[in-house]
Parts: C-alpha cells; structure tokens; sequence
C-alpha cells in the first residue's frame, strides 16, 4: 500500500486510455452497423441482449437505454437462458449477444439455438474472428488496443467501447424511428421530464371545496376567512352565474393595507384584481408554469370553455414535481 501514490496520474492516464478506445469506434461505423440497424427496426417482437460478466452488466444497460429510447428490449442472461429462459426468445426478435473475447462459453453454446430459432443475430465483440463474431447476421467490433488496468486484464477499456456502440446503436434508432420527447416522457412517467410534459393542469388543480371563492358583494373580512381556510394565499371571486369577475391574492392584502383601506367595512369587488390570468384545464402543468412565472404572480384560475372550474397555484407546480 503506498499512500504518496500518484492518484491522478493513474486516473488521467485512465480516461486517456478509454478515450482513445471510444475514438477508435468511430472506424467501426460501417455497414454492419447500418445492417444492425436495419435488422432492429424490422424487428417484429423484441431486442434480447445477451452478455455474461462484465459484459452482462453492459447488457443489461443497453437493453435499458433502447427500452426507454423507442425500441423494446430486455436482457436475458445466458447462463438462465440454457436452463429454461431461451422461451423467452422468439423468431420474431432480434438478438444481441457479446462478448469480448467473442469465446465465452455460455454465449456461444447458444449460437446453435439461436439458430434453429432462426432469430437475427448482432454480435459484439473485440475479436472479428471469433466463434461469436462469425455466427452474427451483423458484427460490431468492439475491440480496444489495451485495457486501462495496467496489467491489461481487467475490463475497462472494452466495457467502456461496448458501452459506447450500445448507446450509438440507441440513439441512431431513436432518430430513426422519429422518437419525441414525449415518447421519452411516456417511458419516464415518474421522472421530472414525464410529469412536465405529461401533467395537465387539471390533474393538479383545486376543485370543490378546495377552491376558495366569494361574491363580489362579500365583504373583505369574510373574504379573509375564505383565503384562510381554504389555505391557498388567494380566492376567487365569482358572480351569481359562475363567471370570474377577478381574484385577491395576500399581494393585494398588502397593497390595501399600505393604502390604509379600512379593511372591516370593505367589499371584495372593490379591492379584487379585476379578471385575473387563467388557463385552460388541458393545457400542460409545465406551461401554466411558464404563464406565472412570465407574469410574476403564484396563482391561475382554471377554465373550461372560458368557464372557471378551479385554481392551480405555485404550491401545486411544486407538490407536483413540474417546477
């Protein structure tokens, strides 16, 4: 153990190491991968990875990142897969297997069913001339010139390149296929993406009794207890027909109070907000946020058909997630 080692040295020396290995696959760009492309998106069922070790643990990233980027993936291990979990692969999938040495036992005993299966098979590894490399329809080479362990042994560099291609292979289907951000929020609903561009305001709002709001006759001091119990710093305030005549937020509370109103023998409608900014119900959280925050104020009155059905305050955009 040496504690005066040179850490960064050894780590600069690292991200160098894997850098060049990542700049390398730009060469590897080729028709093969073109072809893998091509084979994933006539894909009728499902993209299976399939990598044991280290490559596994890559698998199983890969398969994540087309999952949630337009292209249906799962990994599948391939020890699992020769005791039971090859019925989960169907002719009508594409398979992706990998191995670096493109020699693992556990891959290549497969290559035989994967065949009978007649499924499409994408090899990825760092030797052109292995077993693996030549049982592919397609083979992306993967192949570094060193590992960054110095003793060349340890995975790192070619974990990185695998790594690297799977994400090249992602993105180039995602442009492909016309992948939105939407698309991305529907396979990320509890992210902070899914619930901007999937919330509505009317899946926050206040409704019911949760809606503070009074008569424009009502006078200020009833006016108070209503924004107090409903507890949302504001009311609305609505005529006999249910049409918004303006709104009192706290900012108003002070404005009146700086101006010495006498605040027992005052009504509502005239210390209100006339009209007040609104939104409709089926616009998205995210832009209602952007409607306050352009405007400087924490309070929209929700419309339906230019009628008021609710509020959604800055508290909601928080509770919700959207801000």
């Amino acid at each position: 153990m040496n504690l005066d080692f040179d850490f960064s040295a050894s780590a600069q020396r690292t991200i160098d190491i894997e850098q060049q290995a990542v700049v390398n696959l730009k060469n590897r760009i080729n028709d093969d991968f073109i072809n893998a492309c091509k084979h994933i998106l006539k894909c009728q069922g499902r993209v299976v990875v399939v990598g044991m070790g280290k490559s596994g643990h890559i698998g199983k990233k890969i398969a994540a990142t087309l999952a949630s980027t337009g292209t249906p993936a799962f990994f599948v291990h391939p020890g699992e897969a020769s005791h039971g979990d090859m019925g989960m692969i169907t002719k009508n999938d594409v398979v992706i297997a990998m191995s670096n040495s493109g020699e693992t036992g556990e891959v290549t005993s497969l290559l035989p069913l994967f065949t009978r299966i007649g499924v499409p098979l994408i090899s990825m590894t760092g030797n052109p001339n292995s077993s693996l490399a030549k049982a592919g329809d397609c083979h992306l080479d993967i192949g570094v010139d060193q590992e960054a362990c110095p003793h060349n042994l340890a995975p790192t560099s070619s974990t990185t390149a695998t790594l690297v291609m799977g994400d090249a292979l992602a993105v180039a289907l995602l442009e492909a296929r016309g992948f939105t951000p939407n698309d991305f929020a529907f396979s990320h609903p509890g992210g902070s993406l899914g619930r901007r561009l999937l919330l509505k305001v009317e899946n926050i709002m206040s409704t019911g009794n949760a809606w503070p709001k009074v008569l424009p006759s009502t006078p200020l001091s009833d006016a108070l207890l209503e924004v107090t119990s409903k507890g949302l710093g504001m009311t609305t305030v609505l005529d006999e027909n249910n049409q918004l005549k303006g709104v009192f937020t706290d900012g108003d509370l002070r404005r009146i109070m700086e101006q010495g109103t006498d605040i027992h023998n005052a009504v509502i409608q005239d210390v209100m907000t006339p009209h007040g900014k609104t939104v409709d119900q089926d616009v998205l959280a995210a832009e209602a946020l952007n409607i306050m925050e352009e405007n400087k104020i924490t309070v929209l009155v929700v419309t339906q058909e230019e009628n008021p059905v609710g509020v959604v305050t800055m508290h909601d955009m928080l509770r919700a997630g959207v801000v």
